[in-house]
């Protein structure tokens, strides 16, 4: 039996409206792909602790989060086999300091318009557009 993974992450805006969205540098479920900032949930952390943490960690960014979006599950298969069981827990959250800067485990962060999410939907990952879909995004 294999762990579930609890990942918890943010919809961020800026003043502008605009999403940030990032993209991994390493191997991933998610690499290649327009995804949100997070990561997983540490023993111990508070929800809205680890969405704070996860989004200056790999963005430099300080965020206040506004409110829960969407709880969903992700379970990949591979035959038979489960090879990844994520549970996703994603806030909206409001820019309130810092700079974007990429962390080394990220290849690609931008703040993204919604009418440039919709045209480029096809680059975010399919729980991406969940989450945007969710958000009224798209």
């Amino acid at each position: 039996m294999g762990d579930i993974f609890i990942g918890v992450g943010a919809l961020i805006f800026d003043d502008e409206g605009r999403v940030l969205l990032v993209k991994h540098s390493y191997e991933s479920f998610w690499k290649g792909k327009w995804i949100l900032p997070g990561g997983r949930l540490h023993f111990g952390e508070k929800l809205e602790e680890c969405a704070r943490r996860e989004v200056l960690e790999e963005t430099g960014l300080s965020v206040r989060i506004l409110r829960h979006l969407i709880t969903f599950d992700r379970i990949v298969r591979e035959g038979d086999r489960v090879t990844l069981h994520v549970i996703y827990i994603v806030f909206t959250a409001r820019v309130i300091g810092g700079v974007v800067s990429p962390s080394s485990e990220l290849s690609d962060a931008r703040w993204f318009t919604s009418e440039e999410i919709r045209s480029r939907v096809d680059e975010m990952h399919p729980d991406t557009v969940v989450i945007l879909r969710a958000a009224g995004l798209l």
